[in-house]
């Protein structure tokens, strides 16, 4: 396995070009992490447009977060395009739960084999087929009650399921690591989920999709830890976020893992 740190110079020695498909209520702060973190960001969803844009890009995430008409079309085609070209990409089935578009484009996505699922307890158990969902955006499940359906889901489609949690769980379905780093004041800041499905985009193009995972959910968890040190409130901490995923190097987040 390659360790964080090497994959956070990976990133920032490739600069990659991550497509993001995300929610607009994020994407300001996704684009200037993206950037913060080394990456480029660009940012498309429509079906006249994005499958085009996805030939030049190194990853893409694919997040249903305020899903739109513009999406429901753009996203599936734009996929495929990354599928028949090599390009990893991360499903972000955010908030999937209440409404039976976006769970039945999740599964239909799902089937098609992401790198990597990014998601909050409450959407794994969701497209595992054992629950209605969460609160929202928010779980009302903790990582360990989705890890079996976390297991089952990425044997089944060849996929890493990356659980978010106050403890996060990553596994390939024979392998599981757990993450401790991270703030509780990654929860009160709109778009912080959105922002690590992208870095773990990033990250999938430079190392296995395991890896990647990992590292980067150690990247903004040590941003979050050292950003709330010194900006205890979400405005600002916010920025400061920002502010520390680009002055953190690979060998301070090595230092600052905290993995098992």
């Amino acid at each position: 396995m390659s360790g964080p740190g090497a994959v956070v110079r990976g990133v920032r020695g490739r600069e990659p070009l991550v497509h993001c498909l995300t929610a607009a209520v994020s994407m300001n702060l996704v684009a200037d992490a993206l950037l913060a973190a080394g990456a480029r960001p660009m940012m498309t969803e429509t079906l006249d447009e994005a499958p085009f844009v996805v030939r030049r890009a190194d990853a893409l995430l694919a997040n249903l977060g305020t899903l739109s008409t513009d999406g429901r079309g753009g996203i599936p085609a734009t996929v495929e395009v990354a599928r028949e070209l090599g390009v990893p990409w991360v499903l972000d089935p955010a908030a999937i739960g209440p409404s039976p578009v976006r769970v039945d484009l999740a599964r239909q996505l799902l089937a098609l084999g992401p790198s990597v699922v990014r998601a909050n307890a409450s959407e794994v158990l969701v497209l595992a087929g054992d629950s209605t969902g969460g609160r929202g955006a928010d779980s009302t499940a903790d990582p360990a009650e989705a890890l079996a359906a976390a297991r089952t889901i990425a044997a089944r489609y060849g996929t890493v399921v990356a659980i978010s949690g106050a403890q996060d769980v990553i596994t390939d379905g024979r392998r599981e690591v757990r993450v401790s780093n991270g703030h509780p004041l990654l929860t009160r800041v709109t778009g912080t989920g959105c922002t690590l499905g992208a870095l773990t985009a990033a990250c999938c193009s430079v190392a296995s999709p395991l890896d990647a995972a990992v590292a980067a959910t150690v990247w903004l968890g040590v941003a979050g830890d050292r950003a709330a040190r010194s900006c205890p409130r979400p405005g600002s901490f916010k920025v400061e976020l920002v502010d520390q995923l680009f002055e953190l190097d690979g060998d301070e987040v090595e230092r600052g893992a905290s993995v098992s």
